[in-house]
Parts: structure tokens; C-alpha cells; sequence
């Protein structure tokens, strides 16, 4: 098995790296920053907003592996935390273009590869924020529910070609990045830290926060023969997502 994982240098993607690579899988990253890949792993740095590197990119796959067989658009950004009238367009813009154009560009040039060998798999990565609107944080869930929209056209324009698309949901998501998150909304809205993290574990009704590894395990099924007839799904993995609000 062939995977392509954006921003598989750390977080999210490179749990489902670890993932694929344990059950077998061939494993090709794209990050900003390729500096620690492990030994036997393919990377390329690659901004997924630029369409002239990702079509390079997929240029040097089909060159080396022939094609792909499955497809993590994984790569986003957190975006500005701020009410919308706060919002700088060009703030916007940036989200939304790594977050959905980034997914876009990655499902636009798979797709040929996938349909010349009639089969394949394409993973998005969403978030719980493309299923509830969430307060201040407008370009983040809107870019998120652009991918959903994304995946639902993809599994209908390419399952005649024996291809797949789902996107998973994670909720928070321990590590660095929500780090960052849980500051700005503290400060966005007048709570500590801590008080914003206790209301995201308590807006789920197994009171927890996700690890990247729970992610990762959802990827490699959506990936595997095993979800060979499951396609068009949006699959959280948040530990039921009561209320995306903490402060509510």
C-alpha cells in the first residue's frame, strides 16, 4: 500500500505515518519542515497551497511509486481566533487556503492517478468545527465545512472509478498546536487556560481530549480493504462533541 500523508511531519499527520507504516504501508510525507522522518519513510518539503509544488509533488510520486493507493489531505492551520468582525481578510484567505485549497489541490491531482488504476482511497481531515459553527473561529470552520462539502462531491464523482473519500472530524486534540488554540481563546475570551481545556474535555460526553493516535487509527481503517464500501462518511473521532462552545 502507497500513502501520501500532508503535513505528516507532525501532529495528526505523523501519527497516521507511525499508523500506515506499523500495518505495512509504504509512507511518503509533505510538511514545511522534513527535518525528523523516520528511517524508511519518503518526504517532501511542499507548501500545499501552491499549485505549481503540489503538481511537482505528485509528478515525483507517479515517477517513483507509479501511483498511490491512499491519500491523507491532512495539512491546516488553526487560523485566527478573534470575533469576525476582528478578522483580516488576508487572515482569511491564508486559512482558508491551506486548510480547503490544500485538500483541493491534493484531491485534484491524486484523482487521475487513482483512476488509472481504478481504485484508491482519500482521507480529509476536517474537524469537529466543519460540523458545528464555532465561535471565533469563522475561517477555520468555514474551510472546515468546505472539506466535507469537498469529500461528499469527491465520493460521488469518483466512486464509479472504484475510489473512495471520507473525512474524519477530530475533536481537540492533544499536543502543541491546540496548545495555542486553548491560549488564544483564553485570552479571546477573558478565561484561563485551564478553564477554556476543562470546557473542551466537559463539551464531550467522555470528557476527554483526543490523541493524534486515535486519528491515526481511524485513517489507516478508512484506508484498508476493511472500509472498502464505506465512502461519502464524515466519521468523528471526539469523543462525542456535545457543545464546541467551553465558555457556553
Amino acid at each position: 500500500m502507497r500513502v501520501l500523508i500532508t503535513a505528516g511531519g507532525s501532529g495528526i499527520g505523523f501519527a497516521m505515518g507511525q499508523a500506515f507504516a506499523e500495518a505495512g504501508a509504504d509512507v511518503w510525507i509533505t510538511d514545511l519542515d522534513v527535518s525528523a522522518v523516520p528511517d524508511g519513510w519518503r518526504a517532501s518539503t511542499v507548501d500545499v497551497s501552491s499549485e505549481s509544488a503540489m503538481a511537482e509533488l505528485f509528478k515525483e510520486v507517479e515517477t517513483t511509486w507509479g501511483g498511490v493507493d491512499v491519500l491523507c489531505a491532512n495539512a491546516g492551520i488553526a487560523g485566527p481566533t478573534a470575533a469576525v468582525e476582528d478578522v483580516a481578510l488576508e487572515d482569511w484567505k491564508t486559512c482558508v487556503s491551506v486548510n480547503l485549497e490544500g485538500a483541493f489541490l491534493a484531491a485534484k491531482f491524486a484523482a487521475p492517478m487513482m483512476k488509472r488504476q481504478g481504485s484508491g482511497a482519500i482521507v480529509l481531515t476536517s474537524s469537529t468545527a466543519g460540523i458545528y459553527g464555532y465561535p471565533n473561529r469563522a475561517p477555520y470552520a468555514a474551510a472546515k465545512w468546505g472539506i466535507i462539502g469537498l469529500m461528499k462531491t469527491l465520493a460521488m464523482e469518483l466512486g464509479p472509478n472504484g475510489i473512495r473519500a471520507n473525512a474524519i472530524c477530530p475533536g481537540a486534540v492533544e499536543g502543541p498546536r491546540m496548545e495555542g488554540v486553548l491560549e488564544r481563546e483564553a485570552t479571546a475570551k477573558g478565561m484561563t487556560r485551564d478553564e477554556v481545556y476543562e470546557g473542551y474535555a466537559k463539551g464531550t460526553s467522555m470528557r476527554s481530549f483526543v490523541e493524534a493516535r486515535d486519528v491515526a487509527n481511524m485513517a489507516v481503517f478508512l484506508g484498508s480493504d476493511a472500509a472498502r464500501l464505506v465512502s461519502g462518511q464524515v466519521i468523528a473521532v471526539d469523543g462525542h462533541t456535545e457543545n464546541p462552545d467551553p465558555k457556553l
